[in-house]
């Protein structure tokens, strides 16, 4: 376990993040974070997701970005478009979407009620809420509890990331700043 603390709530419950070396799971290289020269220049501090490569950029400069590695929405269920960070929760609670439920109701009926924060549930260790104006999306960028997933088209839309890694991203962006998903 890492022992940088997470605190939900008013910090009244602590849970530490399971690290992936602990998990026996190897994340691919080219995953990893790195700073990344870019092709066309963005402003500093948005973030831009490719998901056919499966990579999120967040800008640092015109031409360089720290990239990690994400997972996404299956196609059909993706996210495209800009939306601003809204929200930002830390070992966020989690109800599926209607739409979730109606679509699959064997895997998520039973989440109807929510899942409260902390290890076990999936949107892990940290989300970022995407809005349009002032309307949710219902699209997030979060951790998850299936790394395996980071790489991969496999999620109901939203951007999955390692929780060490969505950690990191949650520090580095206020809310206000500008999701591109291409």
């Amino acid at each position: 376990m890492i022992t940088k603390r997470a605190f939900l709530g008013m910090g009244l419950a602590t849970f530490a993040t399971p690290a992936i070396a602990q998990s026996g799971f190897q994340l691919d290289p080219r995953f990893e974070p790195r700073v990344v020269p870019l092709r066309y220049p963005f402003k500093a501090g948005q973030i831009i997701v490719v998901p056919t490569a499966h990579y999120l950029y967040l800008v640092q400069s015109d031409r360089t970005a720290l990239r990690y590695g994400v997972g996404v929405g299956k196609a059909g269920l993706e996210f495209k478009g800009n939306a601003t960070i809204k929200r930002k929760a830390v070992w966020p609670s989690w109800r599926p979407t209607d739409e979730m439920i109606e679509r699959d109701p064997r895997s998520y009926a039973k989440y109807a009620d929510g899942v409260p924060g902390g290890p076990d549930n999936p949107l892990g260790a940290r989300a970022l809420y995407l809005y349009q104006g002032n309307v949710d999306t219902y699209f997030r960028i979060h951790g998850t509890t299936q790394p395996r997933s980071i790489g991969r088209s496999v999620s109901n839309g939203c951007i999955r990331m390692i929780n060490e890694h969505v950690i990191d991203l949650y520090e580095r962006v206020p809310t206000g700043t500008l999701v591109t998903v291409l």
